[in-house]
Parts: structure tokens; sequence; C-alpha cells
């Protein structure tokens, strides 16, 4: 059984549960229909024994039967006989025993050596007379009706399970056949790797089109999955690939033999901004690959972000003098909130950061921090470039720029950082922005009294 198919064992079940049902049933009605046979026979008896009274009288040398007395119908016989026993009228079955001793309004089923009956006997008095009347059927009769009923359910019975078989049959091929599309859907994305492939049965509302419908969801979410990190790569190699360019470039003309020392001073230092570039960017993919796999673990400690903001801030006013960006801070004192310190103010720096680096020259940066009874809430908000509204929602993707010209010497990886330790620490961090006015980035985490 366990190596026949899903579809044959259901069409097994199927056959064997409509068989037993059919035989039951059947069996059922035969019983019933042969009692109902027995019923009308015995019904039939008492009925033209107890009529037959109606149609008897006293004549001259004894008892007259009208002409409408029936003596046979349906299997039943009808005699009449005086009180000594001798028959007067009517008849009996051939094979019959008509010596058996009367009992009054009593069915009974005797066996004689002609057979099984069934009598009923019954006595008036007409006239002066005293006579019997008595009814017999043969119970072979009946037994042989049902008998042939049973005959005929045998020779009906098989083909009702052949028809149940093709029928179930049909009806599992039919039902399993989004399955087999599903498996064959599986089997060429698994042999030819075409994400894109899709099951696509339709609307339906049973399991099987729930079941298919989930694995057209999670198709797509690995086809985006590996479309994300093929993407990574690439953006990783295209990042990793201009520092390592530039220090080639400045070994190769550092070992000429006619470099002076300042050449080779001023070569140090381009390999040295470009190593500490690509330190940079492995720090932050290395954190962003702990993240994806739930290794990198949150040191959580209660954090002044008030004090932290304020340092933040006046840390970056050097960095904003350079573009004279005027940095403003609002700080709430004594916001206290469960955190990694290292992580938090990574998330301030960046916006920060990113805020000066898109900054107009001669513009403003602001940085604003408030608390409620539950939450802190930051705004870093900048009147620079901005970002259109079409790619407000892909600002958090790895490596993503809206125009590679003005990233201004970023990777494009920030912004996911920020979000990712946001979220860990069971915050929202959002973007509003308006293109040649300006960003602002709003975040919220919980707060710790």
């Amino acid at each position: 059984m366990k190596r026949l198919s899903i579809q044959w064992r259901v069409t097994l079940w199927f056959t064997l549960l409509m068989t037993l049902l059919a035989a039951v049933g059947l069996g059922f009605l035969f019983f019933m229909g042969g009692q109902s046979a027995l019923a009308a026979t015995k019904n039939r008896m008492e009925t033209m024994a107890e009529n037959s009274r109606g149609e008897m009288g006293q004549g001259i040398d004894g008892v007259v039967f009208d002409s409408d007395l029936e003596y046979f119908r349906d299997g039943v016989y009808l005699s009449v006989y005086d009180d000594a026993g001798l028959p007067l009228y009517g008849a009996v079955p051939q094979r019959f025993d008509n010596s058996i001793v009367f009992a009054d309004a009593q069915l009974r089923e005797v066996t004689d050596s002609g057979g099984r009956w069934y009598l009923y006997d019954i006595s008036y008095t007409v006239g002066d007379y005293q006579v019997w009347v008595r009814t017999v059927a043969a119970v072979d009769e009946i037994d042989s009706t049902i008998t042939m009923l049973l005959r005929l359910a045998v020779i009906v019975l098989p083909f009702f399970v052949v028809l149940a078989a093709v029928g179930g049959f049909l009806l599992t091929g039919r039902a399993f056949a989004p399955v087999r599309r599903i498996t064959q859907t599986a089997r060429e994305i698994g042999q030819g790797g075409d994400l894109s492939r899709r099951i696509q049965l339709g609307p339906g509302n049973d399991e099987i089109h729930t079941l298919a419908n989930e694995f057209d969801h999670m198709f797509a979410r690995l086809e985006a999955s590996f479309e994300a990190e093929k993407q990574f790569s690439n953006d990783a190699s295209h990042e990793l690939r201009t520092p390592t360019a530039v220090i080639l470039t400045q070994c190769e003309d550092a070992l000429e033999s006619n470099a002076s020392p300042e050449e080779l001073r001023a070569a140090l230092r381009a390999i040295q901004r470009q190593g500490e570039k690509m330190a940079g960017l492995l720090s932050q993919l290395l954190l962003l690959a702990r993240a994806d796999n739930g290794s990198q673990k949150l040191r959580r400690e209660p954090v002044d972000l008030s004090e932290m903001a304020a340092a933040v801030a006046e840390e970056q006013r050097e960095l904003a003098a350079e573009k004279r960006i005027a940095v403003t801070a609002d700080i709430a004192p004594g916001l206290v909130v469960q955190g990694d310190e290292t992580l938090l103010m990574r998330v301030l720096i960046n916006l920060m950061e990113n805020g000066i680096k898109y900054g107009r020259e001669g513009g403003h940066l602001t940085l604003t921090l408030s608390g409620s009874e539950t939450r802190v809430t930051g705004v870093v908000a900048d009147d620079g470039i901005g970002i259109a509204a079409a790619d407000l929602d892909k600002i958090w993707r790895r490596f993503w720029q809206a125009d590679p010209a003005r990233s201004r010497g970023g990777a494009g990886l920030g912004l996911s950082m920020v979000k990712w330790i946001v979220e860990a620490h069971g915050g929202q961090i959002t973007a509003a922005s308006t293109l040649g006015k300006g960003t602002a980035f709003t975040f919220t985490l919980p707060r710790q009294e």
C-alpha cells in the first residue's frame, strides 16, 4: 500500500468505503423489503380470513358460500372446515398437510413433510353451525423472492464497485491535478534554476489553491532574495574595485626607482585613505551580514540618548563648518533608552553625516530629540538636494543611490544600517523629502524610565 501513489490509495479507500456502504445499504433495504413482504403476506392472510365471514350464510342443508369468496389470492390459500375438521370450501397448497390442528386467531409458522408454512385459523358461528376458516401461505415462496433480490444485488454490486473505482480515480485525478502541477513547477525550477516560474492555479479558496499561492509567494521571495544577493555581490565588488585599483596604482608609482620621498609619502597617504575606506566598507558589510543571520547581538544597557545626541551634534559641527552648514540641536534632557550605545551612536552619526553630505552649502541641519511617556522621537532634517518621491522607499536598500554622480563618495550602506539598528531596538524610522528642498528622517525608540 505504501508503494502506491496517494491517488491510488485514495481511490482504493474510496472504493472500499463505497462498496461497504452499498453492501450495508442493499442489505438493509433487502431485509426491510423481506420484512415488508412478510408483513404484507401475513396481513393478507388475516384480512382474507376475517372478510370471509361476510361471504358465508346458513342454508337448508348447512353452510352456503357466496360466489365472491376467493380461495386464492397472491400466494395465500383460503379453506373452510366444519367443526369436525372436514373441508367445506376452498383450497390448500398441494404439499400441505391438512391434518394440522386448528388454533383460533393465531398466526403460526409450521413445518411438515411438505415444507414450511404460515397458518392463520379463525372460528366463526354461521347460524347453527360452527366453522373454521384457515389461510395458508408458503414460507419458501417469500424466501425465494428475497433470495432472488439478493442474487440480483450480487450481480449489480460488482458493476457498482467498478463504477465507484473509476469515478473515484477520475475524481482524485482531477483533485490531485494541481498537486502534480505544483510538483512539476518545483521540479522545473530546481532543474533549470528559473525562479521567475510560477504555478498560477488561478482563483480558488480550497486548500490546494492556498498551498499553490503560498508556493508562488515563496518563489517570489526567493527570486527577490537571490536577485538582491546577486546585486549585493555586484555592488560590493564595484565598491571594492575602485579603492583596490587606486592602491595598486599608487604602489606601482611608489615602486618606481626615481620616486622622491615626497611622492612616496603622497602615495602612502593615498593608500591609507583607500585602506580606511575599504576597512569602513568591510566593517559595514560585516555588521549587515551578522544582522541578516542573527548573530549580531545587542549589548543592551541604559543609554542617555540626550547626552549622546548633544555630543554627536557638537562633533558634527566641525564637519558641517567645511560646507558652511549651521547645525542646530533642540534636545530634551533625560531621555533614556535601553540599547546598544555603540550602535545607537552610529544611528545619529550616520543620519547627521548624511544630512551634511547631501545638504547645500550655507544651509541648515537640525537635530531634534523629544520624548513622551513611552517613546523617544528623534528628527534629523536638512535643506539639501532632497529625494524624489518615487525613490523614497528605495533609500533603505543596500548600495542603492538615486544618482551615483551625486553619491559624494558614499557606498549606500549607511541608511540600511540605520534602519536595522532602529528596528533591532524595537523602534521605527521613516523619511519625508521634497526634491530640491531637503529631507527629514524621523525615528522612534522605546523609552526607559
